[in-house]
């Protein structure tokens, strides 16, 4: 049986303590993380995120040191929509003590919609119009534009799931600069272009029948969408400080 890895997040007298199967795993971690499965710590360990023993018979057993590194990875996930990549090399830092840079857990450009992409629903009914219109701050009117323009899509009663509020919420704030829903016709034209391009790359994972495949298909689209929002932020960044230039 190799040793465990040794690092930053956790004791070594971990080493030694009694160790966990994975659904004591899950259930420790489901209070603070609702969303967690065993296909996604199953995931996690394939992506060499957690390093758990494995018992003659093959079972994992996981130390407290192990925990702490997936509450660590499934809160940069939860709180700062950081992707895999990104998070390992924090460990991996972390592990050889070196410091995070200040920018480490920033969040990125855009938040991605509260529903995430773990297949659940956003907690409640969807809102009727002139409800889900007050909480983001839209007229009524506007409300509509959003629908005419393909920025938010309701349901065969005309109700939104609060996942949309913060596309709506975006489109309040614009339209307080003038920027109304008919000039953002470009925006959602863009991200069905680039939902396209990222269905290409996971369709083969959402054609498998397994946990583990699904499991890893919702991650591959959480960092793709946070790689795309990055990108987005950037470019939208670097036009605008050339209308700054002399």
């Amino acid at each position: 049986m190799p040793e465990p890895r040794g690092g930053a997040i956790g004791s070594a007298g971990d080493q030694h303590a009694p160790r966990l199967s994975i659904g004591q795993v899950l259930d420790v971690l489901r209070d603070d993380f609702p969303d967690v499965t065993i296909s996604k710590i199953r995931y996690l360990e394939s992506e060499d995120l957690v390093h758990p023993q494995r018992t003659p018979s093959g079972y994992r057993k996981f130390s407290s040191a192990d925990v702490a590194r997936l509450r660590y990875v499934l809160a940069a996930q939860r709180d700062h929509y950081l992707p895999l990549r990104v998070i390992k090399e924090q460990l991996a830092a972390l592990d050889r003590g070196e410091p995070l840079p200040a920018t480490a857990t920033s969040p990125v450009a855009v938040q991605p919609p509260g529903a995430g992409f773990d297949g659940q629903d956003d907690g409640g009914e969807p809102l009727p119009a002139e409800q889900f219109a007050r909480a983001a701050g839209l007229e009524p009117e506007q409300l509509a534009d959003c629908v005419q323009f393909g920025l938010l899509v309701p349901d065969k009663k005309g109700r939104h799931p609060a996942a949309d509020l913060p596309i709506a919420r975006a489109a309040a704030g614009l339209a307080q600069h003038g920027i109304e829903p008919r000039h953002l016709r470009g925006y959602s034209s863009a991200a069905d272009r680039e939902a396209g391009l990222i269905e290409q790359l996971v369709a083969p994972l959402l054609r498998a029948r397994s946990e583990e495949a699904r499991a890893r298909a919702t991650e591959k689209l959480r960092e793709l969408a946070a790689l795309s929002a990055q990108l987005q932020g950037a470019l939208l960044e670097a036009r605008l400080r050339d209308l700054l230039r002399p």
